[in-house]
């Protein structure tokens, strides 16, 4: 019915200007507006579940209580203390040696698992510095959508991309790898023109975190040694899941169900480690997006700009890139690139095109395109919810205004490379 592709659009507008605005909590937010959904008709409650990625809430689930688990033994704080006696504790080589660890780690395993583990961290060293650890968070967040975007197990759209084409691991490193580096290292040289003067510290605050012993913050060596045994199984399985046939999320909940097992933690208290507000905050966001899906607005927008390149490659290419890039920032990325894979591939059978460039400008713009916004990837919602939760809440416009213009030099390198290289 027509009305239903109005009222879904515009209340997805309304629930994200009210987002914008800050009012009222983004949980609370997305939850009302997957309600309405339901209960005037547009999606019924089975559609509405079938929309929510469990493969990614239960990722979140699973690491949160991995992490929670694994912070009470102090092994946060130790590596904290270790990073900054390496740069002799001065705020802005910090945060350039955690951005880069994110960036690597988020490219071997995903940018949800290792925001989750250097979140604590650097709240740690911050602490110690008595510095605003909000640069550091967005630091972290642009390094790890970045860094993901480089291989084929670092972002989800890339996940999606590889299994519906057949492009393999070292595909995604040889292509976009490069890309990555160079996106990278312009950012960062970005932020630290940004931050440069407000990332200061005393003389007192370094002497004293250079003073601090390491080994001392080690609080239980035995929950120590369990956990990271079983974290370093949990990444192991992530670099084999795809071998062994499981989904992320069945390793992640496998590995934090035998940590909770052998670490003799009281499951209630576990439990309060997660970011529960986070993970409905996704739920009601899935069913949102949901609403667009099953209403055709996302398919209808992909075909019009599509339908504007009339079949040149080129053109088509670089409109892939920076649509798939704006929409990313705003609109998870996840069913916006399920929508676009079948309509890249009926262009290459009806039209006869090279569709070859065309993944790669997918995969650039839709995991690129996520640092624009504070919801534009998942890694940006556990950022800013642990952050909230910790005392430093990050705002939608003090986000936008750093993040969204060091995306769109991002997306301008990403298609100046695509254009040299492959078009």
């Amino acid at each position: 019915m027509e009305w239903q592709v109005w009222f879904a659009g515009a209340l997805f507008l309304v629930v994200y200007a009210f987002i914008v605005s800050e009012k009222i909590h983004r949980t609370i937010l997305a939850l009302c507006g997957a309600s309405l959904l339901v209960l005037l008709g547009v999606l019924t409650q089975h559609e509405a579940v079938s929309f929510i990625d469990f493969n990614t809430i239960g990722l979140l689930f699973g690491m949160m209580i991995i992490v929670g688990i694994t912070r009470k033994s102090g092994v946060f704080e130790y590596i904290a203390i270790k990073a900054a006696h390496s740069t002799g504790g001065d705020p802005i080589k910090i945060m350039i040696v955690l951005s880069v660890f994110t960036a690597v780690a988020s490219a071997l395993l995903d940018n949800v698992t290792t925001v989750l583990l250097v979140v604590p961290v650097t709240i740690s060293i911050c602490s110690a510095l008595d510095v605003n650890p909000i640069p550091f968070f967005i630091a972290e967040i642009l390094a790890s959508n970045i860094g993901g975007t480089a291989t084929l197990i670092g972002d989800p759209p890339n996940i999606m991309i590889g299994s519906a084409t057949g492009i393999g691991f070292m595909d995604f490193v040889t292509n976009l790898g490069p890309v990555v580096v160079v996106i990278f290292i312009i950012t960062f040289l970005l932020l630290r023109l940004i931050y440069r003067k407000r990332l200061e510290t005393s003389e007192e605050n370094q002497a004293r975190l250079m003073a601090m012993d390491a080994e001392s913050a080690i609080e239980d060596l035995p929950l120590l040694k369990k956990s990271l045994a079983v974290v370093g199984l949990v990444i192991l399985g992530f670099a084999l899941h795809q071998y062994l046939g499981l989904e992320s999320a069945s390793i992640a909940i496998a590995g934090a169900a035998f940590l909770m097992l052998i670490a003799d933690e009281a499951p209630e208290e576990i439990l309060l480690s997660v970011e529960w507000d986070t993970l409905f905050f996704f739920i009601g966001l899935f069913i949102l997006v949901g609403g667009l899906e099953v209403t055709g607005i996302i398919e209808g927008m992909a075909r019009q700009g599509i339908n504007l390149t009339q079949g040149d490659v080129t053109l088509t290419a670089i409109l892939v890139l920076w649509f798939s890039a704006i929409a990313s920032a705003f609109v998870d990325n996840i069913p916006f690139v399920a929508t676009f894979i079948p309509l890249i591939q009926e262009m290459g059978q009806i039209g006869n095109m090279n569709i070859g460039p065309l993944w790669w400008a997918l995969s650039l713009g839709a995991c690129l395109g996520g640092n624009g916004t504070l919801i534009g990837a998942s890694a940006n919602v556990i950022v800013s919810g642990i952050a909230a939760r910790e005392g430093h809440p990050i705002t939608f416009l003090g986000y936008m205004k750093i993040a969204f213009p060091l995306m769109i030099v991002s997306i301008i390198i990403a298609m100046i490379y695509l254009l040299l290289f492959f078009l």
